[in-house]
């Protein structure tokens, strides 16, 4: 049987759990809080048909909110390597090659990682896809992106587009 004190105890202790979540949780986040990447950044994707030979030219419009920046490929600091944006592509069949072109993106000089490069504003990077023998699925678009701007990096998202 249960008595009024411990029945209080429990009911304490769990007020000061519930208490310390609320003060430990928004603590331990960033300033952002939860906020993904995908939020400051928006992805268009565009497909040529694809010729008599299979190939097919997929178009990316990647348009980042001010003051973000995405890290460029090639990002051009070891450091900040696994930050870079990256774009991969699949359909039904996998493609027999895909080769992505990525703009430049504007070098910068930091203290702490050197010079790097980022892309900022709107970009628009390329892919050439060899299609499978026979393959007309729609193309799956992946583009793993990370959105920082000179205070703090938001927590890094995969972005999935489907292009028929």
């Amino acid at each position: 049987m249960r008595t009024p004190r411990r029945r209080g105890i429990r009911l304490l202790a769990c007020g000061l759990l519930v208490g310390l979540l609320a003060v430990a949780l928004p603590a331990s986040t960033s300033a952002q809080g939860a906020k993904t990447s995908e939020s400051v950044v928006k992805i268009t994707a565009q497909a040529d048909r694809p010729d008599a030979g299979g190939k097919q030219t997929l178009t990316l419009t990647v348009a980042i909110d001010s003051p973000w920046h995405l890290y460029a490929n090639p990002v051009g600091s070891e450091d900040l390597s696994s930050a870079q944006t990256t774009v991969t592509v699949n359909a039904k069949e996998r493609p027999a090659q895909v080769k992505v072109d990525y703009p430049a993106g504007k070098t910068i000089k930091d203290k702490t990682f050197g010079e790097y490069k980022v892309y900022e504003g709107t970009v628009t990077i390329k892919a050439h896809v060899q299609r499978a023998k026979g393959d007309t699925s729609p193309l799956q678009v992946s583009v793993k992106l990370q959105a920082c701007d000179d205070k703090s990096c938001l927590l890094p998202s995969t972005v999935k587009r489907t292009v028929p």
